[in-house]
């Protein structure tokens, strides 16, 4: 063979390596808790910092229309794994401590995909889908079987539930870690006892104190939502939690770090009840909610660390996104209102958690790949939900024909492709549904509320409830904050709206076979 032609020869099969080798990169999906458009230094928040988050911001696809499917982590977490908007499905709302797995182990799944793709699968963080059958739940002295392992992930370490919702101990696999038998762990709705001391008798011994709901089982100082005794050995620190994320999410890269992985990291930051490590506290003029937010970027610096020591971040495909937006008094005094300053959580967005406003549910959402990603500042629309059938398509894996019916293919987005489009149609959701609906589609958005009201439409204030129109029509470019109410100028773009929307809902499907 001539020279030249062995030099064409080995470049060709170069090329093809780096061509196969880029349609399976490593991926981690970093999803924060709570985390409003305003809340990270790279969106516009301008008295604290987050550089590790910015950098992936500035070297990546910086999404300014980044969206999570449900203003609550519950459906969101649904949507994100199923592919298929949560309201779709009854009992998708926040889930209770005792609660059952709520994703049918029949459903493909997004670690499903991934595993078809020949990925080692992880989830590390918080889980709040529940444990267990239906009409049993949890065995929280057992196999706490249905979980992650049986809709298709390789390894689980977990928040089982949220951390303002009892037990307080992490499931590792199938099992309570460091339960002993002898102190057996049960978990209830009702006071197990009458002297069980709980955040009313106890209040004065609160390190910190509940505003509203949050007054039950007290454990680290701290009163939770649900009953729990026993387990003291399996029981952890609040304040650890952060650290522990990191260390699971670390040992799980390394482990796989020869073969293509699929690692979603859950943070609980900046969920209630926020207790940053001592070392954050107090590193922001924002109370503790904006120290867990200094520390969220810090555990992902230290997972990008981790890459960067494993010679993997030019092999991984990294987003980072949040559950659903900002909430500021969420059932504890952490002096999150006293001290918000000229913060803005939700940037110039109107509502938060809970609502079907633009800042219940529009949110940081960033895509890095180094090496493979461009930077830029994307307007295009995508969503977590799209995660799943854009994944499918980067890693070149084929979807059954009834998987994530709600998942739009935005790769090109997520990969800075310049002719990318993303998703032209969004149906946002509250926490469970029934009929409040944010529906936008191009520039236009519809709020739905049946019943005339709607919750925390300004996020810097208690939340409230407010009288709101059953339908209200919104232009996002000229109103991105859904301050005028243009129905009545335009009817007829509102009854195409409607009628779109009640089609989508009915048809079981938004994304086209």
């Amino acid at each position: 063979m001539k020279t030249s032609a062995l030099i064409a020869w080995i470049l060709c099969l170069s090329s093809n390596f780096s061509i196969a080798s880029s349609k399976h990169p490593n991926v981690i999906v970093i999803m924060a808790d709570d985390l409003g458009f305003g809340d990270l230094s790279c969106y516009g928040a301008q008295t604290f910092q987050t550089p590790h988050i910015d950098r992936l911001a500035a070297e990546g696809q910086m999404f300014t229309n980044g969206y999570c499917s449900a203003s609550t982590c519950t459906p969101t977490r649904y949507s994100f794994l199923t592919g298929n908007y949560a309201f779709r499905t009854q009992g998708t709302g926040i889930a209770p401590p005792n609660g059952h797995l709520v994703i049918d182990q029949d459903i493909f799944t997004l670690p499903d995909l991934m595993k078809k793709a020949g990925y080692a699968t992880g989830i590390v963080g918080k889980w709040h889908l529940g444990l267990g059958l239906k009409g049993q739940g949890p065995d929280w002295n057992g196999d706490l079987k249905p979980g992650p392992q049986e809709i298709g992930f390789d390894y689980n370490f977990l928040l089982p539930t949220t951390n303002d919702r009892v037990p307080q101990v992490y499931v590792e696999g199938h099992r309570v870690l460091n339960l002993d038998p002898s102190d057996p762990l049960w978990v209830g709705n009702k006071k197990p006892t009458p002297d069980h001391p709980t955040g009313i008798s106890h209040r004065d011994s609160l390190k910190m104190d509940w505003s509203h709901g949050h007054n039950s089982t007290i454990h680290n100082g701290i009163s939770r939502i649900g009953f729990y005794t026993g387990g003291h050995k399996a029981r952890f620190r609040d304040e650890d939690l952060a650290d522990k994320w990191v260390e699971k999410s670390n040992a799980f890269i390394e482990a796989h770090q020869h073969e293509p992985f699929f690692l979603f990291y859950a943070s609980h930051d900046l969920h209630v009840p926020r207790i940053p490590h001592e070392r954050f506290q107090g590193v922001t003029p924002h109370g503790f909610r904006a120290d867990s937010i200094v520390q969220l970027d810090w555990t992902v610096g230290e997972i990008m660390k981790t890459l960067d020591r494993l010679k993997l971040r030019e092999k991984t495909l990294v987003i980072f996104c949040s559950d659903n937006g900002p909430v500021m008094d969420d059932g504890y005094q952490d002096q999150a209102l006293e001290k918000v300053g000229k913060h803005r959580a939700a940037g110039p967005f109107k509502g938060g958690k809970y609502s079907v406003y633009e800042g219940g549910t529009r949110t940081p959402f960033i895509s890095y790949w180094k090496g493979t990603i461009p930077s830029g500042k994307s307007e295009e629309i995508v969503c977590t939900i799209d995660i799943a059938t854009s994944l499918a398509q980067i890693t070149g894996t084929s979807l059954p024909a009834d998987a994530f019916k709600d998942s739009f293919d935005v790769s090109k987005c997520l990969l800075g492709t310049p002719d990318a489009k993303g998703r032209g149609h969004l149906i946002q959701q509250d926490n469970g549904g029934r009929g409040r609906f944010g529906f936008r589609q191009g520039d236009w958005k519809l709020t739905s509320h049946p019943n005339g009201s709607a919750r925390n439409t300004v996020v810097e204030k208690q939340l409230e409830n407010i009288k709101v129109p059953n339908f209200a029509l919104y232009h996002l470019k000229n109103d991105p904050g859904e301050k005028i109410n243009v129905i009545q100028k335009h009817p007829e773009v509102a009854n195409k709206m409607k009628a779109t929307l009640a089609k989508l809902v009915e048809a079981g499907r938004s994304r086209p076979q």
